[in-house]
């Protein structure tokens, strides 16, 4: 870890250092070495399967823009997931023998270089891109950088080199517009990975929290302990996930490279295709552009097919994360709900009798989408699928909610946590709108008719104020706040929180 914290502050030297330096080329090339020395600390050889597969694309491209044709598509196609295939998806298949045999042994010493699955589909975005006549017509430096770009080379976002070739070929000099947006997404990263998703996976004491309810009650969960095991484990991996996409993105965004968004409040979704365009973003739209409406648009002419789409995509997505079993049953399970959505929209636009007020059926929408969204993160999450489908069914049997198996701090905190991430989206929507309508009186010029009334007026006092905190005091008030306000909580809870596991008496009887 020390190793490579040190490579970080090394980078970002050397970053500094680049865009110091006159010729765009010589920044390109101290960018591309300060990623591939980031990189080296998982290793060397980790690197060199970087740099080969880097190279095999660019080659491929090179043929793809010469002569487009579908075999050196096919290629390069191979090229990407054969490597993928052997690294990830091979092991799992050869544990599956006896423990001792030489597949069980050769399982064990493949080890998959980290980031592959994000830098192997940056590499196949461009092969589709230029079969899809895009024009792109990357140097190998410039190439190579896209493929090695240190923020985003071991956990993403995926990003696309139509995005990112300009920002490379430009290279625009800092500015403080950049230095303070990058910044503000950097804190808020921060908090969310390492104070929010830390807390909420190991507890406010190690053993209460969401890791301990997936590995160490085995098989004796309650009703509530499966919704709140779910609904937290969504959240857990919003805030590690997200908290890490933001830190990326603002860490580049201080050096004038605008990286793709990877979440945009998916709990506020309010239908499941909703959600799938605001979680994870990048992977996403990839299996979007490059599966889904190719797939969809070959067989259009059969009302069915797209139906058939949905589920190979998701299942697809599923199967990214990891050659599991619960991965792939988490797919094929999101398929299936985006089809029956589909569906009952195609039923609600034929009988008007479905229809509901606006408001009464937004908030039945959001509320059944965060309950079915829920439900996925408990396969995704479980040890094993007999695992989940046991989760699952507990959560629709009536006598498991009168049993109790996670310590009591964690059915104050996990709920806190999510209460008050719903309660901070809907203070700062109405802090936001606030804002809005006090810059528009301005422009307008009725900022005076607007004050005259006192509604008019506390809205735009309170825009003004939001407007000064957004502009001069952003970097330490809303962190220090919410830091703030969720250790006072824990700290007042912690006098008499419960460790021990304690199971709900009445089941006794």
């Amino acid at each position: 870890m020390i190793q490579v914290v040190g490579s970080i502050l090394v980078v970002l030297l050397l970053w500094v250092l680049a865009w110091h330096l006159p010729s765009v080329k010589w920044r390109q090339l101290l960018l591309l070495f300060a990623s591939y020395l980031f990189y080296a600390n998982w290793g060397i050889g980790f690197l060199a399967a970087l740099i080969i597969s880097s190279l095999l694309n660019y080659m491929c491209g090179s043929a793809l823009r010469r002569q487009v044709t579908t075999p050196r598509l096919w290629i390069g196609i191979a090229v990407n997931l054969l490597p993928l295939a052997f690294f990830k998806y091979l092991p799992p298949l050869l544990e599956l023998g006896p423990a001792g045999s030489w597949q069980y042994d050769l399982a064990r010493q493949i080890i998959m270089p980290v980031g592959m699955s994000f830098w192997t589909f940056q590499g196949l975005s461009y092969l589709f891109d230029i079969y899809l006549e895009e024009e792109l017509d990357p140097s190998l430096l410039e190439f190579c950088l896209y493929m090695a770009f240190w923020p985003t080379v071991v956990s993403g976002p995926v990003c696309r080199l139509p995005n990112m070739l300009p920002q490379f070929r430009q290279l625009s000099r800092i500015s403080w517009d950049d230095v303070s947006a990058g910044s503000r997404r950097l804190i808020q990263g921060i908090t969310m990975k390492f104070v929010l998703a830390q807390i909420l996976g190991s507890g406010w004491t190690p053993g209460e929290g969401i890791a301990a309810g997936f590995d160490q009650v085995k098989g004796g969960w309650g009703g509530v302990d499966v919704w709140l095991l779910g609904i937290g484990f969504g959240f857990l991996l919003f805030f590690d996930f997200a908290g890490y996409s933001h830190m990326v993105i603002g860490t580049a965004r201080v050096f004038a490279i605008r990286l793709p968004e990877n979440f945009d409040r998916p709990f506020l979704s309010t239908t499941p295709s909703v959600f799938w365009t605001r979680w994870h973003m990048s992977l996403s739209f990839w299996i979007r552009d490059y599966v889904f409406n190719p797939l969809a648009a070959a067989g259009r002419r059969y009302r069915w097919w797209p139906h058939v789409v949905f589920v190979i995509s998701m299942t697809l997505f599923g199967l990214w994360h990891g050659a599991k079993l619960t991965f792939i049953v988490f797919g094929v399970y999101h398929g299936l709900i985006l089809v029956m959505h589909r569906l009952g929209q195609q039923m609600r636009r034929r009988f008007s009798i479905l229809r509901r007020p606006h408001y009464l059926g937004h908030f039945l929408s959001w509320g059944t989408t965060f309950l079915l969204m829920s439900l996925g993160f408990i396969c995704f999450r479980a040890n094993t699928l007999s695992e989940a489908v046991s989760m699952c069914s507990t959560a629709f049997s009536p006598g498991a909610y009168r049993h109790f198996a996670m310590p009591r701090s964690f059915y104050i905190l996990t709920p806190a946590l999510v209460i008050g991430y719903f309660a901070l989206e809907a203070g700062q929507s109405l802090l936001l709108s606030w804002r809005l309508r006090y810059r528009q009186a301005l422009s307008e010029r009725t900022l005076a008719a607007q004050a005259l009334s006192p509604a008019g007026n506390f809205a735009l006092i309170m825009g003004a104020s939001v407007d000064f905190f957004g502009a001069r005091l952003w970097w330490w008030f809303a962190p220090v706040v919410s830091i703030l306000m969720v250790f006072a909580g824990l700290a007042m809870y912690k006098q008499s929180a419960v460790i021990a596991v304690t199971p709900f008496i009445y089941t006794l009887f």
